[in-house]
């Protein structure tokens, strides 16, 4: 390569390496705590314009970039936990968008095949490895848009489509190719007028629910805590109760017990509080099962104080509740790694009360539309997220798990009830709506009348299976238009 054209080659390079992790970056900050949610549609739009008309390994870099520029300062929380670990999961996520760059057909074709290949991309990174890391998704990103209804249809896959359509609708038109830009347009509006029609569940009754929340500092886990610390602190915010109330929800694993939950003071203490509030209670714990095993799960209390059903966290947060690969990673990590590795629950995601049958999807299951699915399609009237934000750096995570909070209660049809010992606790409508959400830190108790209702939506009637099959069928259409395109015509013979 002669010495000018090297020149240009790293000039452009350059440029085109920054205006990778510059459209990445434009998703990030679209993602809560930020929320820029117009940020989403422009990144993803730049992202389109360096592909266009690219080499493979030039859309296979630029992937890689854009991956980096979202994923680096969206995921910035893992880095209290596990620096290795939040190194490795953004490259091997920021590879995956290089994937889906390469894979991506370099013509005018690229606006079918680019919804099929986010979708494909979430539907991996949501599962893989270690189960998944559904965190700083496009959904999130989109729960304020008028077309976050459409999780309705199919769940947040089609979000993720719908997200990436529109951003090619404005690619289209940029190119003046206005029929491509209107055939994307009206399957945006088609799955978006589906959703207004689509089923959402009914009402059956109503139930007045208080969630309670301790408050104390962040970063609070159980190696840096007086052990009952947390616990006194929600005991004494319950007296902020106002009764009659009919369900009272404590967050996750804010009863810690040294051994066997059974035969615990603890038990003890929840029992007097659900006679003394005539309520039925709901309260995180997490006890000793051995010296290796532990568990979490929701412990449930009838107004006379019996325990009448638990709920045994199924997803488990990988690094913080149990060590992939222990003996190759321990050594790496610092010292706050789970000594104990959570025991994962086998049972559906409900639990049976005096008040109703309750959907439970504990902290990190909140992420996952499976659980909510779950407990829906179990007769949950009701979605319950008691979680311990309070484990975490800033509040990344938090504000997320509003958001996906509010995806839950969108596509399931259901009241979302959200309670952390430090914050965010929050109620959330069957239309995404949130009401009284806390601060950080603070004590207090949030009380509000909700709704018992029955009946699937959509989404948790079908899963994600229907969106596997549109993205590859959209990808496969796109490339075999674009071979009809590149093909040179036969020439006939004489």
């Amino acid at each position: 390569m002669s010495s000018p054209r090297l020149a240009v080659w790293v000039r452009t390079s350059g440029w085109t390496a920054a205006g990778s992790l510059a459209a990445g970056g434009l998703v990030a900050l679209s993602m809560p705590p930020w929320g820029w949610w117009p940020l989403a549609l422009v990144g993803l739009l730049v992202f389109e314009r360096l592909i266009a008309d690219q080499p493979i390994w030039a859309r296979a870099w630029r992937g890689f970039g854009f991956g980096a520029g979202w994923l680096f300062p969206a995921t910035l929380w893992m880095v209290d936990f596990t620096l290795p670990g939040y190194l490795a999961v953004c490259v091997v996520f920021s590879a995956l968008y290089g994937l889906a760059g390469a894979a991506c057909p370099p013509g005018r074709s690229r606006w079918l095949a680019l919804p099929g290949l986010f979708v494909l991309a979430g539907a991996i990174r949501w599962r893989w490895p270690f189960g998944g890391v559904p965190l700083a998704t496009l959904p999130m990103s989109q729960v304020d848009t008028p077309w976050a209804t459409t999780v309705r249809v199919l769940g947040p896959l089609l979000l993720v489509g719908v997200c990436a359509a529109i951003a090619m609708v404005l690619a289209a038109a940029l190119d003046r190719r206005w029929q491509a830009a209107m055939a994307l347009a009206v399957v945006v509006l088609g799955f978006w007028g589906w959703a207004a029609l689509a089923p959402r569940g009914s009402a059956t009754g109503t139930i007045d629910v208080a969630v309670v929340q301790g408050g104390g500092p962040q970063r609070t886990r159980a190696v840096n805590t007086e052990p009952g610390v947390v616990f006194a602190r929600h005991l004494e915010a319950s007296q902020l109760v106002r009764q009659p109330v009919d369900l009272v929800v404590w967050p996750e694993d804010v009863v810690d017990v040294h051994g066997l939950f059974a035969n615990s003071r603890e038990r003890l203490r929840l029992a007097e509080l659900a006679r003394e509030l005539n309520t039925t209670l709901v309260a995180g714990v997490v006890e000793d099962v051995s010296d290796t095993e532990a568990a979490n799960f929701a412990a449930v209390f009838a107004p006379d104080g019996t325990q009448v059903d638990r709920y045994d966290k199924v997803r488990l947060v990988p690094f913080g509740e149990y060590v992939p690969l222990r003996s190759l990673i321990e050594p790496l990590a610092p010292d706050y790694l789970p000594a104990r590795d959570m025991r994962r629950g086998d049972t559906p995601a409900v639990v049976d009360t005096p008040v109703g049958r309750l959907g439970v999807s504990i902290s990190w299951e909140i992420f996952f539309e499976d659980r909510a699915r779950d407990a829906i399609g179990n007769g949950g009237e009701v979605l319950l997220n008691p979680t311990n934000g309070a484990s975490y750096w800033l509040t990344i995570v938090q504000t997320q798990q509003i958001a996906s909070s509010r995806l839950r209660a969108l596509e399931t049809g259901r009241w979302v009830v959200q309670s952390a010992p430090t914050g965010f606790s929050a109620f959330v409508d069957p239309d995404g709506n949130v009401y009284q959400r806390t601060a950080v830190s603070e004590r207090k108790v949030i009380q509000a009348e909700i709704e018992l209702r029955s009946g699937q939506t959509l989404a948790t009637r079908a899963g994600p299976w229907p969106m596997f099959a549109l993205a590859l069928a959209a990808l496969l259409a796109a490339w075999i238009a674009h071979s009809r395109t590149t093909t040179p015509p036969r020439r006939q013979s004489r």
